[in-house]
């Protein structure tokens, strides 16, 4: 096992949820209806910024050190960067349910794997994002997420170098695939109640 396997098993795992929040339905359940561009930003800018809280929480800990919290610290503040590349003087206005359970992770093997999971969650939103702007004839828009979605997935794949170092046994893998399954559920189940708050039926999106 390897952290590009594990990114491989957990797509392949939930492959019904990633359809759908890669779906143009996620990005209405992101803006919460509101399919305009400045909701688009907003729900990226929350993302990024609910992320780096949690990078920020896991840096100050003791429980991690060395190469793993550098890891840790310099991922928050590539999100801030990017939560700032969306939208001018951002701020956290809605915390997605996905990173209270990122948030109460606790070994390294788990963080790294819950970690692995919301990358995979937010690549198949910015890929929306970028497919919104194009749409939205704004190809500058298009362009500045598409490089959004460049810088995580060389994110991502430190991710994947990282669960490489840091697990060394089976359990290590196990708990860095519950994580990793624990947070792309919790993104799939607040898609699912999102769209159910607003009379859609998600068995009806793809």
């Amino acid at each position: 096992m390897n952290g590009r396997d594990l990114a491989t098993e957990l797509r392949d795992g939930h492959e019904t949820a990633f359809s759908r929040l890669g779906s143009s339905k996620a990005m209405y359940a992101l803006t919460g209806g509101e399919m305009a561009a400045e909701q688009v930003r907003a729900a990226a800018a929350d993302d990024a910024l609910a992320l780096a809280a949690v990078l920020d929480e896991w840096t100050a800990s003791t429980a991690e050190n060395g190469d793993v919290g550098a890891l840790y610290a310099e991922l928050a503040d590539a999100a801030r960067g990017h939560a700032a590349s969306v939208v001018d003087d951002p701020s956290l206005d809605d915390v997605p349910e996905r990173y209270e359970t990122l948030s109460g992770l606790e070994s390294a093997p788990g963080r790294l794997g819950g970690l692995l999971g919301r990358y995979l969650v937010t690549l198949e939103h910015v890929g929306q994002m970028v497919g919104f702007f194009v749409g939205d004839a704004d190809p500058m828009a298009a362009d500045d997420f598409r490089g959004l979605r460049s810088d995580l997935e060389a994110e991502r794949d430190r991710v994947t170098d990282a669960l490489d170092d840091v697990c060394e046994s089976d359990d290590d893998w196990d708990a860095a695939r519950g994580a990793g399954d624990a947070v792309i559920d919790a993104a799939y189940d607040d898609y699912v109640e999102t769209l159910e708050s607003m009379g859609i039926k998600p068995k009806n999106v793809c």
